[in-house]
């Protein structure tokens, strides 16, 4: 009887000690917002925006201005980011398979199912995977807020006849928007009894076209008095041509200026970002108002960068700054708010910096590297710059200063963000900089794998 007592106070002892640890870890929120670029306020990409609400949450922690996507198209970005695993690790460069059907991603948990395996009770709603947590994912998920995306869309066109890509200010109100509605549920989801800890992912749609929002948030943004982007007629001059007239899904800017629509398109995903800033404010409050505004993790991010204009562009899927750089916010217990980190860093980093943060055991999976020790000191150094691949064999190379871009056919542009944030002018071809570019080169993988979805189309 002593033997079995001393066994079961063991075994009181053991289990007593993991729920103090699992009651010690902090929760997670994780926003993520699709096609965001850097027109929000506290990154200061366009001197229209209006994003109190994200500025508010930069604020009061760790600010990333020089963040970058792994692929700049929705679905191998947000694969990357769930999985930890970098495009040219798994294969997937464009729009492609989902997260199930790619080989190399079969024994590599999501960050949602590792923290469940660790304890975490996981919500998930919105567009966090491009193609859902389905099948077997949908196992790393304990409660679905809701799948919806964007909201609804008029009968009529508003600005534009070419498939997704209309805009304009509809539907009536924002209770009719599938964000809203999204904000809504996971404010309520944060105001329940948790008996342990929880991972919460959130998946705003805009401002990912079509670009309807409620009439409102248009008029926050008068059309004639919107400042467009710089972009000079000869910007395109020094620039190989390998990703200028790429075959897109997206309207050329050529027919948008041709058509008159530049300005009320800029006013579109202006009015756009808007919305969602407000989206996410909401969610911020419920948090704020919630017993575990102190204990809990917020990371914001955004999937990629967007083009409206720049480099003579709309859209995404291109290799210079305006696709692949982000918004990327870390705040919560343990961050000293305030203070903004200028290294270069990358989306792949998000997995291993909540992993290290939430004290969880090391995923032998992850190629990022946690971002702690910039979350302690916002000025602490990295060594490795950020790598970002668009369709197969294109690779950028973004430092805190440089950026290297080297295409498939061995065409190449540098541009010394110092002197040139706007990548106007091409040194690649100058040898006074081939030292530089040189050492950017070197983190392009000699070898890369190959491209997931032609495999699966044969």
């Amino acid at each position: 009887m002593i033997h079995r007592a001393s066994v079961l106070l063991a075994l009181c002892m053991v289990l007593g000690n993991v729920t103090s640890s699992l009651a010690d870890r902090p929760n997670v929120l994780m926003i993520c917002i699709d096609d965001l670029n850097d027109w929000v306020g506290c990154l200061g990409g366009h001197p229209n925006a209006n994003t109190p609400q994200i500025d508010s949450l930069a604020r009061r922690g760790r600010l990333f201005t020089n963040a970058h996507c792994v692929v700049p198209v929705c679905s191998p970005s947000r694969v990357s980011i769930m999985s930890g695993v970098h495009a040219t690790t798994h294969g997937s460069y464009e729009l492609g398979p989902d997260y199930r059907t790619i080989p190399k991603l079969k024994d590599v948990p999501t960050m949602q199912a590792y923290f469940k395996q660790h304890g975490y009770r996981t919500f998930a709603g919105g567009k966090v995977l491009h193609h859902g947590f389905t099948g077997h994912l949908a196992d790393g998920i304990d409660v679905n807020l809701g799948d919806r995306r964007g909201g609804p869309r008029p009968k009529e066109v508003m600005n534009w006849t070419k498939g997704a890509w209309d805009w304009g200010g509809f539907p009536e109100t924002d209770e009719q928007m599938f964000d809203f509605q999204l904000a809504k549920s996971a404010a309520a989801a944060l105001q329940l009894k948790h008996d342990q800890p929880f991972f919460i992912s959130v998946g705003f749609f805009r401002p990912h076209v079509p670009m309807f929002v409620p009439p409102k948030w248009f008029e926050m943004f008068a059309e004639d008095q919107i400042t467009l982007p710089n972009v000079p007629d000869d910007d395109m001059d020094d620039v190989p041509p390998n990703f200028q007239e790429m075959p897109m899904i997206a309207p050329t800017f050529r027919e948008i200026r041709k058509a008159g629509k530049w300005r009320s398109l800029v006013q579109a995903y202006l009015a756009n970002t808007s919305f969602v800033d407000r989206c996410v404010g909401s969610v911020i409050d419920s948090l704020d108002g919630s017993p575990y505004r102190d204990n809990t993790l917020v990371v914001l991010w955004s999937d990629h960068g967007f083009h409206l204009g720049e480099k003579h562009q709309i859209a995404k899927r291109m290799l210079w700054e305006e696709s692949t750089r982000v918004p990327l916010i870390v705040a919560g217990p343990g961050i000293s708010p305030g203070s903004s980190c200028a290294e270069a860093v990358s989306l792949l980093d998000i997995y291993p910096t909540l992993v290290d943060l939430c004290q969880l055991p090391e995923n032998p999976h992850l190629e990022g590297e946690s971002l702690r020790m910039q979350l302690d000191h916002a000025t602490a150094p990295r060594h490795r710059p950020v790598l970002t691949s668009s369709y197969y064999g294109n690779h950028a190379v973004r430092s805190r200063d440089w950026r290297y871009i080297r295409y498939k056919d061995g065409a190449e542009e540098l541009y010394d963000h110092r002197n040139d944030p706007n990548e106007f002018h091409n040194l690649a071809n100058d040898p006074k900089f081939a030292d530089q570019k040189a050492g950017l080169a070197k983190w392009i993988p000699a070898v890369v794998a190959d491209e997931v979805w032609k495999k699966n189309s044969k």
